[in-house]
């Protein structure tokens, strides 16, 4: 599988990082970042991380079941995650989440017809005492209200 030069030499970093025989802490790293150029984990994507890790497709393939923000198919250019977790739900994560969906018209882990949003419920960011809380790719946005949202969502429209 080919990666972009810039992707090759963040791998080759990552792989010094770690002692002979313990590179296989760099396979959550690595599929981020490859997930991040390619747009999805697929199997190809699998085949190489495990290679360059020295692990088991098999093992490489769990990591991918148990991390949820490790994707098999494509999201979004934007993807919007919000937390309806017990935190947020108390102060309008659910009805954060309704208007999301509403505002998107998409659902849970759906991408809209243009390609540039999708959107997931999460359970939890870490950021119960900023609640309710929502990323945006790698942003994060606090004490987010639905015209907040729509300010983000909307600002996001007009800059693609």
């Amino acid at each position: 599988m080919t990666f972009s030069p810039a992707l090759e030499e963040r791998f080759a970093a990552l792989l010094q990082k770690y002692p002979e025989g313990k590179t296989r802490s760099a396979v959550i790293p690595m599929l981020i970042y490859a997930q991040d150029e390619v747009g999805a984990i697929t199997p190809e994507l699998i085949e190489e991380v495990a290679k360059r890790c020295g692990v088991a497709p098999l093992q490489v393939d769990e990591v991918v079941g148990y991390y949820s923000m490790l994707h098999r198919k494509p999201l979004g250019k934007y993807h919007v995650q919000v937390c309806t977790n017990i935190s947020c739900m108390l102060v309008g994560g659910e009805e954060l989440y309704e208007h999301a969906k509403k505002k998107l018209g998409i659902g849970h882990k759906e991408v809209t017809a243009d390609g540039q949003f999708s959107l997931e419920e999460v359970e939890c960011m870490g950021a119960c005492s900023w609640a309710p809380a929502v990323e945006i790719n790698y942003d994060f946005h606090h004490f987010v209200t639905p015209e907040q949202l729509d300010k983000l969502i909307d600002g996001l429209k007009k800059a693609h």
